[in-house]
């Protein structure tokens, strides 16, 4: 690992390490990738960006380009909504891709972009599907959630306290039968009909001050239990 090109970037302060491999060649052990994420000994970042073309990894894609992300503790994730942000503006300042508008590829399937003019990013995120009900347990209290799949698992739970008060130095728990992979974890309050307040707990970083496939199944949580079946974004 030792010369290789590295760039930082962040997306609302959801920070990544991005690692340009266009010849696909790089050697990402899990300790690796925690060792670059490490905030004491390393660069310091919620999780790692390999930028490799779809065809090096022979995945199926229409995507010219890959999001090959891995969460802070090395281990693979299917979808990062910030991260997505963070790559396809890349791929655009370093002449990858012309835009505005085209595909990232992720494990969880390509996510159509847009890089506007000020080189702010739109994604879009796809179905987010709620599939059932679930508790995290944060200290010795249990808090019923939502459970719903953008890409990647969350569990929303809606509560009446500031979530401002919540210990979350510690990992909430979670039921690891009805999540097998991990979970990423959102509290929430409800402020008015229009706006949320929310704090996430990521799997395989922690809490994090951002999370975009949080946001998404934040809104589609409480969507549900309004009454809504399913929501996209």
């Amino acid at each position: 690992m030792g010369g290789i090109e590295f760039l930082k970037g962040h997306g609302t302060q959801n920070d990544f390490v991005l690692l340009p491999d266009p010849s696909g060649v790089l050697d990402l052990t899990p300790g690796r990738v925690a060792a670059l994420c490490d905030r004491q000994r390393g660069l310091g970042a919620d999780g790692v960006l390999r930028v490799v073309p779809s065809a090096a990894l022979g995945a199926d894609s229409g995507a010219r380009w890959f999001m090959d992300y891995r969460n802070a503790d090395g281990s693979l994730a299917e979808m990062c909504g910030n991260g997505v942000r963070v790559f396809a503006r890349y791929l655009v300042e370093a002449g990858l891709e012309s835009g505005p508008d085209f595909a990232v590829g992720s494990r969880a399937g390509d996510r159509p972009v847009r890089v506007h003019d000020d080189l702010s990013v739109t994604v879009h995120m796809g179905p987010a599907a709620v599939t059932g009900t679930s508790v995290a347990v944060v200290g010795d209290r249990a808090l019923s959630g939502v459970a719903v799949d953008v890409g990647n698992p969350h569990l929303v739970s809606v509560i009446d306290e500031d979530v401002a008060g919540l210990d979350l130095r510690e990992a909430p728990r979670y039921d690891d039968e009805v999540f097998p992979r991990g979970v990423n974890l959102e509290f929430l309050n409800v402020l008015d009909p229009g706006h949320l307040r929310m704090r996430v707990y990521e799997r395989g970083v922690g809490e994090t001050r951002a999370c975009g496939t949080g946001t998404v199944a934040a809104v589609a949580a409480t969507a549900h239990l309004r009454g809504a079946e399913s929501a996209e974004a």
